[in-house]
């Protein structure tokens, strides 16, 4: 057993030390392995390095053979560029001399048509120009190229010239008509656009501009262009009043078929509004007051020619007095209707030219370059502008001479004028706005100039109201509205549609500091005075006239028919509203005034009712037998009626009321008074015995005489 145990760790490490072995032997084997391929590496290291010390030696020299090569090829290289780039610029230079004729043939032709073919040779022209400026100033061919580079230029100016006068074209009267027309109906106002030029001509000319201003040093197309365009604002505004006298019988259709078929496709929307003038809104006041500046109607006598009022008649009278005058005046209608298209035509002129110079400053900022753009814009307008205050300098001047003539209603034709003149203002001052002071100050010039001579006119109108002489032939022998008295209303009823005219007209020649601020109440104030100066002078006329009368009765007649006149042509066009900004009581004054020549009118019956009065009357005792002296009172007081009945009523008869209303209330209460009293009369006398033959002497009926004083005041019983 002990053996057994000392055995086995013999054999253990006997094992071991034979593995140790092996071990020992493999290292050795491993070893012996590195050091032969240590050596092999030195051997190769060796050869490399051997390799790479030739390879060195052999590169340097390659170097040293082909550096100088290359430095030689890089010289041929840059010599080669310099003679490629030589070249170059010597075909460059070569195509200078060559310019001219290579242009000659588009330069001579012009630009038509090829504008920028045309173009691209100019800026070879302009390069070789410059090159010979800059290389050889002194050459021949410096200026062969400046002579053709200024040809091209003055055909670039031609076609400039050619193409605005080719294509611009007056405005027609239609469109103009269209672009001032206004729907207050619209929210989103269409404006009708005015195509001065086609789009393709109008760029081709911006291009042509452009290159002028940029390289052609000179301005010379801007005149080019002010002239042929103003030329053709004036064409349009002319055109525009020929067509308003081409069409005056047919004034209501002005407008573009286009348009009006739009319009009529909406029928919510109201007819499209323009600047309108309405044709003979004055004429008939023009008319009268002509009449009576002449002096009446040849001489004659009778009524007013105003058409009457409402509750007026006429009768035969005054209808062959309108026929007399329709025969007199009918060739003066034809220059009166003359005079409303020249108006109309002048008020529709103004708003033209303020759209079409807007219309031309929005072109023109396209083509002219913004430095230049208002003066050429000033002296564009200028025609146009001068041509149009001309012509309102002459309406002044007419009028001016009118009134010399004491021919007032000349001012009648400023009214409508100056409104719209006054209305259009503020646009005006803005379409000119940048232009000079002498351009923009004239139409300022102008209306204060019709202001002048209208608050002349007005003045002298209303002195001429009180003024007029007291001519026995003029005053109507029916006692009817004297023609002055028409004449006065109707002019005031044109100032009602005027008012803000008429009082500024009038408030322009205050020196007070209150008229400084030409308020429109200060204005209404003014125009309310005048007003009543021109009444109470014609009232004052009136007075004078009615002395003229010999029978007082007549004179009270012709004072009420004047003053109901007056009152009622008031009520009627609302004129008695403005009459009482200063003159709260007017109304009432003519009331009191015609009630005053109701009682004068009826004094006059009293000589014939004083017949039937108890005056020298007999005391009647039941019974007793009148004495011849107490008959022949009764008698003498029956024929004292009787006569004096029969001659008023057939005076009277030919006496005018031309108010129906107040002819029926007059009659009414005269047939009252006169009835009532011979109806008592005959009563106190239905028992007396004062004749043998009474119906000689009681001649009428009660009801006779009601129906002579009916008849009273009609020519035509």
């Amino acid at each position: 057993m002990g053996i057994t145990s000392r055995m086995i760790p013999t054999v253990d490490a006997s094992d071991r030390k034979r593995e140790i072995e092996e071990k020992l032997k493999q290292e050795q084997e491993t070893l012996s392995f590195i050091r032969e391929n240590l050596e092999k590496s030195d051997q190769l290291t060796k050869g490399m390095v051997s390799i790479l010390s030739s390879f060195e030696s052999r590169l340097m020299q390659l170097e040293n053979s082909i550096i100088p090569v290359h430095k030689q090829t890089e010289n041929l290289q840059r010599l080669q560029e310099n003679v490629d780039k030589t070249l170059s610029c010597m075909d460059h230079v070569i195509s200078y001399y060559h310019v001219a004729k290579d242009t000659d043939r588009i330069i001579r032709e012009g630009p038509t048509g090829r504008l920028d073919e045309y173009l691209a040779c100019i800026a070879k022209i302009q390069k070789a120009v410059e090159y010979f400026q800059d290389n050889n100033p002194d050459s021949p061919e410096l200026n062969t190229v400046k002579a053709r580079f200024e040809k091209g230029k003055e055909l670039l100016e031609a076609e400039f010239r050619s193409l605005l006068t080719r294509y611009s074209k007056p405005v027609p009267p239609i469109l103009i008509l269209d672009a001032i027309s206004v729907d207050e109906e619209l929210e989103v106002q269409e404006d009708v656009v005015l195509e001065h030029l086609p789009e393709a001509v109008l760029q081709d000319i911006i291009c042509i501009a452009g290159w002028l201003v940029e390289y052609g040093r000179n301005q010379d197309f801007m005149n080019v262009y002010f002239q042929i365009r103003s030329n053709q604002l004036d064409r349009s505004i002319k055109g525009l009043k020929d067509h308003f006298r081409k069409n005056s019988a047919n004034s209501g259709i002005l407008y573009s078929p286009a348009v009006q078929t739009k319009r009529k496709d909406t029928p919510t929307k109201k007819a499209p509004k323009r600047p309108v003038y309405i044709p003979g809104t004055i004429r008939k006041a023009q008319n009268l007051l002509k009449q009576y500046s002449q002096h009446g109607l040849d001489g004659k006598k009778g009524g007013s020619n105003l058409t009457p009022l409402e509750g007026y008649d006429h009768d035969s009278r005054v209808k062959h007095l309108s026929d007399a005058v329709t025969e007199k005046h009918g060739a003066a209608a034809g220059k009166d209707d003359v005079l409303d298209i020249e108006i109309d035509s002048y008020i529709h002129c103004i708003s033209a030219f303020v759209k079409l110079a807007q219309s031309e400053y929005a072109l023109l900022a396209e083509i002219i370059p913004e430095h230049h753009q208002k003066k050429t814009f000033d002296s564009l307008i200028q025609e146009a502008l001068d041509n149009l205050m001309l012509e309102g300098d002459n309406i002044v001047s007419a009028a001016r001479r009118a009134i010399m003539r004491h021919d007032y209603s000349a001012v009648l034709t400023i009214f409508p004028i100056l409104r719209h003149l006054k209305m259009n203002k503020a646009e005006f001052d803005s379409t000119l706005q940048g232009t000079a002071a002498s351009t923009k100050n004239k139409l300022p010039t102008l209306i204060t100039s019709m202001e002048t001579i209208g608050a002349k006119a007005l003045e002298e109108f209303a002195d001429s109201i009180k003024n007029d002489p007291d001519k026995e032939y003029n005053m109507p022998k029916d006692g009817t509205v004297h023609e002055l008295t028409s004449n006065a209303i109707l002019f005031l009823q044109q100032l009602l549609d005027f008012h803000e005219t008429a009082g500024a007209m009038l408030a322009s020649q205050e020196t007070s500091s209150s008229a400084i601020s030409y308020t429109s109440e200060f204005n209404k104030r003014l125009l309310s005075t005048y007003i009543c100066k021109v009444l109470g002078n014609l009232q004052l006329n009136l007075l004078s006239k009615s002395k003229v009368y010999e029978d007082s009765a007549l004179s009270a007649i012709f004072l009420h028919n004047n003053y109901n006149y007056t009152l009622k042509s008031l009520e009627k066009s609302e004129l008695i509203q403005l009459v009482t900004v200063t003159q709260k009581k007017a109304e009432g004054s003519y009331r009191e005034l015609i009630e005053q020549q109701i009682q004068m009118y009826q004094r006059s019956w009293l000589k014939v009712t004083e017949h039937l009065t108890d005056r020298n009357m007999p005391v009647f005792q039941p019974g007793t037998k009148l004495k011849d002296k107490e008959r022949q009172v009764i008698k003498d007081k029956f024929k004292g009626f009787n006569d004096g009945l029969e001659e008023l009523c057939k005076i009277q008869k030919g006496w005018a009321i031309p108010d129906k209303e107040q002819r029926d209330f007059i009659r009414q209460a005269q047939r009252r008074v006169v009835s009532d009293t011979y109806r008592a009369f005959l009563h106190r006398c239905a028992n007396i015995s004062f004749t043998k033959n009474p119906e000689k002497y009681h001649k009428y009926r009660p009801e006779e005489v009601e129906e002579m004083i009916g008849r009273l005041f009609d020519t035509s019983a």
